[in-house]
């Protein structure tokens, strides 16, 4: 057995020290044929490839209305974009050349954020500290003038174009893939929304266009122009700021939240992009692309607003304010600004709110620069604070009859002037030269008696007065789901000594009638006559119906509350229900009845032919500007079963027949609308 196992162990072995031979001479022979025979055209061919990731843009969620209709929506647009390849500084210069000769013949655009301006040569920027920062990040020396940086970008990109225009539309584009970085491997975006001629010519002369690439990516697009622009907000291209502190999941060329909804709310609008290979020869040339990781959309953010609601709304106050300015309703005034809020007064669910001027968030940059940095476009509806003027009497009047020092039936006799705190006059006085005579709580609501009113903050003294507009709200913020909410001011003691003041009688009888220290926003007045309107309950003020996941799951309410929470980093500040007694209210509430359906109502020539009984109270509020005032109408609606508030605001209405006329048929519109809706439902 021994002596035959030996002879072919000795087989095995040299069977297979023989494979391992040819083994061996096959690898030997297929290296000699790679490298030597077949060297030069695979390295060649290697040479002459190269593979990159190609990011793919997630769709932004789109932000509807209650009713499910598109205020914002994603749609898809062509791009271009470039990458670093491997061509000199003419031969690139002469791509962008053509490049921006196909955009120009379609009347399309390219990305141009070069500060210089030629013929004459100026810098964009306004500061002389803006622009030397400028020239200090580009290694330019600070005391250049325009034409001197000109020249030196003219100078380091090899721009050899003599007509200063084109030289600098070609420095425009260098200068943005520059300061972007982009490399063989990290694209620029150069064009955004181009049109489809363009995106097809750009696609035929690829091979001429070094490193240029068509790219479908989401553009936002809002669907009825300036509708709800201060609520949805505006998106832009990301600061150095942001990027900065978001760099795990932005680019630092991508579209970000500017304000608005689209700010607050950016993270779950953004969305998660995809990744696209895309295999390019060395100079530029696209030979094949296909997708290996999908994008997801952003989710979807459902408003509380009522797109026709806010429509009307918008209209109404636009009209008015330029009948004013026109003289419509008398003599010319400079009414130019205001806002309205209608809110659900059960929920605190915001239908519409309004702030004119207003812009249209797509082309925010053109309107922007119309402001002379006033505020002009600014959110006079959260940001904007003013004295309530009369509109404030309900919070007297609750204080009154809830301590006990009125009841409905006491009775004041407006003699004209008050005989304490200089004095003060009731504005019929003022008008017809006599006072109002006896009058009880609710028929002083109804003719907006100041007399009365001098007299029941006389009694009832200013610390009372500024517990109970605190209960209403009034100075504090509604958390709001947006930037840029102002608490405002309540009239007191306090806040007289923080500004160096003492406090005097004539202070609370002004504070009693909506003027001193008193300043509120008109979303808190909607929060202040919506508790007025449902028996006083505290309500959550919201924009926010639901948040809706790519998946087709919703974001809880505690999860946005949170988000909201720790983004605008305030919430709402009252926390408890009003305590006062069914009777007192109704008291408060049928003196804003007869405001706007009884002779005498200082609303009634308004509101007299409603089918809907109606609930209100005009105001004017002084500016400190001599003849100047402000106009208020707030109100609810069905007096019986109320549904909604309405606050409505007008800067420098100026006369009292002026802002009654105004804002009343503000309202009147409004309210028409809103409640047929509402039977109609």
């Amino acid at each position: 057995m021994k002596e035959n196992k030996e002879p072919n162990d000795r087989i095995r072995y040299n069977i297979l020290t023989t494979i391992i031979y040819i083994i061996g001479i096959i690898l030997l022979i297929q290296l000699f044929n790679l490298q030597i025979v077949h060297g030069e055209e695979y390295r060649e061919t290697s040479n002459s490839r190269l593979t990159r990731e190609s990011v793919v843009r997630a769709a932004r969620g789109n932000i509807k209305d209650r009713m499910g209709i598109e205020l914002v929506r994603t749609e898809t647009g062509y791009s271009v974009e470039i990458y670093s390849t491997k061509v000199n500084d003419e031969e690139l210069n002469n791509s962008i050349k053509r490049f921006v000769e196909i955009l120009e013949a379609n009347k399309d655009e390219f990305v141009d954020n070069l500060p210089i301006e030629v013929e004459p040569f100026e810098f964009t920027m306004d500061s002389e500290d803006e622009q030397k920062a400028w020239k200090n990040n580009n290694n330019i020396d600070e005391n250049a003038n325009a034409e001197q940086v000109f020249n030196t970008l003219k100078e380091k990109y090899e721009i050899s174009e003599n007509d200063n225009e084109s030289a600098r539309k070609i420095m425009a584009v260098r200068y943005e893939i520059t300061r972007n970085g982009y490399s063989n491997t990290k694209s620029v975006i150069i064009a955004r929304d181009i049109s489809n001629t363009s995106a097809v010519q750009i696609r035929e002369q690829n091979a001429k266009l070094s490193g240029m690439n068509v790219v479908t990516e989401p553009i936002v697009s809002y669907t009825s122009g300036s509708l709800a622009s201060h609520v949805l907000g505006y998106v832009g291209a990301i600061s150095a700021e942001e990027y900065e502190t978001r760099k795990d999941t932005y680019r630092n060329d991508d579209i970000i939240g500017k304000d608005g909804i689209q700010k607050v709310f950016e993270e779950y609008l953004k969305g998660t992009d995809g990744v696209k290979q895309v295999d390019m020869t060395v100079d530029g040339a696209i030979t094949s692309e296909y997708i290996s990781e999908e994008a997801i959309a952003g989710s979807d953010i459902i408003l509380t607003i009522d797109a026709n609601l806010q429509k009307v709304a918008e209209d109404a106050l636009e009209q008015n304010i330029k009948d004013i300015a026109a003289g419509e309703y008398g003599e010319k005034y400079d009414a130019d600004a205001g806002a309205v809020v209608v809110m659900n007064v059960n929920t605190g669910e915001v239908l519409a709110m309004a702030s004119y001027p207003d812009y249209n968030p797509g082309r925010y940059a053109e309107e922007y620069t119309q402001d002379d940095g006033s505020g002009k476009y600014m959110n006079r509806a959260i940001s904007g604070v003013y004295a309530p003027g009369s509109t404030f009497k309900m919070v007297v009047a609750s204080a009154g009859l809830d301590t006990g020092e009125i009841t409905t039936s006491t009775l004041i006799n407006d003699n004209g002037i008050y005989p304490y705190g200089d004095r003060q006059a009731c504005w019929y006085y003022r008008s017809y030269g006599v006072g109002h005579g006896y009058l009880n709580l609710t028929q002083a609501i109804k003719y907006s008696c100041n007399y009365f009113f001098y007299d029941l903050g006389y009694r009832l003294g200013i610390d009372t007065i500024a517990e109970y507009a605190g209960y209403y709200g009034l100075g504090k913020r509604t958390g709001i789901e947006l930037l840029g909410e102002e608490r405002g001011t309540v009239a007191s003691r306090e806040y007289a000594e923080s500004r160096g003041n003492g406090w005097y009688i004539s202070d609370t009888l002004s504070a009693a009638i909506g003027q001193s220290y008193n300043n509120f926003t008109p979303i808190q007045m909607a929060r202040y006559i919506s508790m007025v309107a449902n028996g006083g309950k505290n309500v959550d003020v919201t924009l926010i119906k639901s948040i809706i996941n790519p998946d087709g799951t919703e974001v809880s309410k505690e999860e946005i509350e949170s988000h909201t929470k720790e983004t605008i980093g305030t919430e709402n500040e009252v926390k408890e229900d009003l305590d006062i007694s069914k009777e007192n209210l109704d008291a408060i509430r049928a003196g804003m009845k007869g405001v706007t359906s009884e002779s005498g109502g200082t609303a009634y020539s308004t509101f007299s032919d409603f089918d809907i009984d109606i609930a209100g109270k005009t105001g004017s509020a002084q500016t400190g500007i001599e003849g100047e005032a402000h106009g208020w109408f707030v109100g609810f609606a069905p007096y019986e079963n109320p549904e909604i508030a309405v606050v409505v605001f007008v800067e420098k209405a100026r006369l009292r027949r002026i802002y009654s006329r105004s804002c009343q048929s503000n309202n009147g519109r409004i309210l028409r609308n809103e409640l047929g809706k509402s039977n109609r439902r």
